[in-house]
């Protein structure tokens, strides 16, 4: 029996990664989830707040659709979406996710779509 763990890491102002992994412990999975998660940190382009342009990013059968929103509109995500954007340090944008209800395939579209962003 294992156990598996999907981690998000960020401090909050320009830097996110995410990590996954497996153990025989649930804290040996955290722990393995955050050393490979810290090997892809990734710094995203900002403007202000919020996202420099819209983005979609499709990853498996996950599609995720981010905007750039108004100040002091705050975050309108949910599940996952949401905390990979806290993490990374946005305080306005929009997102909406479609097509799979999967977790790791979600964090892997946005952190791809902020990988991507100009």
């Amino acid at each position: 029996m294992s156990f598996r763990a999907c981690v998000v890491v960020g401090d909050g102002k320009s830097q996110v990664a995410y990590g996954v992994s497996k153990g025989t412990d649930v804290s040996i999975a955290i722990n393995k989830a955050v050393t490979q998660a810290k090997k892809r940190i990734i710094k995203p382009k900002k403007q202000g707040n919020t996202l420099p342009h819209e983005c979609k990013e499709k990853f498996k059968s996950a599609l995720v659709m981010i905007r750039p929103a108004k100040p002091g509109r705050g975050i309108i995500a949910g599940g996952v979406v949401r905390t990979v954007l806290e993490m990374a340090g946005y305080k306005d944008a929009v997102a909406k996710m479609i097509g799979s209800k999967n977790k790791i395939n979600n964090v892997k579209a946005v952190y791809n779509a902020l990988n991507n962003l100009k």
